[in-house]
């Protein structure tokens, strides 16, 4: 079964700086969001520092200006800033409107995108006639904001995958992982990369145990907290 690449979810520097080091991880990817609950007050000097300590892994930064003028400016300059850079670009503004052109310039342009907050079979296609079979693209669905709605995330990534199958250079990304097990569900569908928080990470690194194993720890936690908090009856 091909691999399939574990990202880090995170902004935070320390956590980069320590998960940079972890042979399990293979990149990381980085929002606004991300990037305001990290501190960064300016988002180019943060990125720089973030890119200092990420110097060989992919990391994905993203746009944040809404009119495509902007957009494809800042495109053009986070991309100046090191070449395991993918852009993150939205595939919609907050208009509604798809930003296919962009896409289709900037990868023209060799540019390495991740289109972002992706949800729907069509927007894959949409996306995937932008790219060329050169340039490397990822392509992000948020499987877990979509399971959150009720909606099963599988077969729509099962399809993403089959649209971009002809494209070796346009890899599908499982998204908003919200458990452990999404990446056993990733690897199932053969989904090239996923990208998780810190704690799934932590949890993903202790595969392997077993039953018998988890009940023993578990019990050792409960003796352990009941001995902390110096509980008598």
């Amino acid at each position: 079964m091909p691999k399939t690449k574990i990202f880090c979810d995170i902004a935070d520097s320390k956590t980069i700086k320590e998960f940079n080091k972890k042979k399990i991880v293979d990149g990381f990817t980085t929002n606004p969001s991300l990037m305001r609950k990290a501190g960064a007050k300016s988002y180019e000097q943060y990125s720089k520092k973030l890119l200092k300590i990420c110097r060989k892994k992919p990391i994905s930064l993203e746009v944040f200006a809404d009119n495509f003028t902007d957009m494809e400016r800042q495109a053009l300059k986070i991309n100046s800033w090191g070449k395991n850079i993918y852009v993150k670009i939205p595939v919609i503004n907050s208009k509604g409107q798809f930003t296919g052109r962009l896409i289709k310039k900037l990868n023209k342009k060799k540019i390495k995108l991740n289109i972002t907050a992706v949800y729907t079979v069509n927007q894959v296609k949409k996306i995937n006639k932008c790219l060329d079979n050169k340039s490397k693209s990822i392509i992000s669905i948020f499987a877990g904001r979509m399971s959150d709605t009720g909606i099963d995330p599988w077969p729509i990534i099962k399809k993403a995958i089959k649209i971009t199958k002809k494209k070796n250079n346009v890899e599908i990304l499982w998204a908003s992982t919200r458990e452990p097990y999404n990446y056993i569900q990733a690897k199932q569908l053969k989904c090239q990369i996923i990208t998780m928080p810190p704690k799934i990470i932590e949890k993903v690194i202790k595969f392997g145990k077993t039953h018998n194993q988890l009940t023993l720890d578990t019990v050792k936690a409960f003796l352990s907290d009941s001995k902390k908090s110096r509980f008598k009856i």
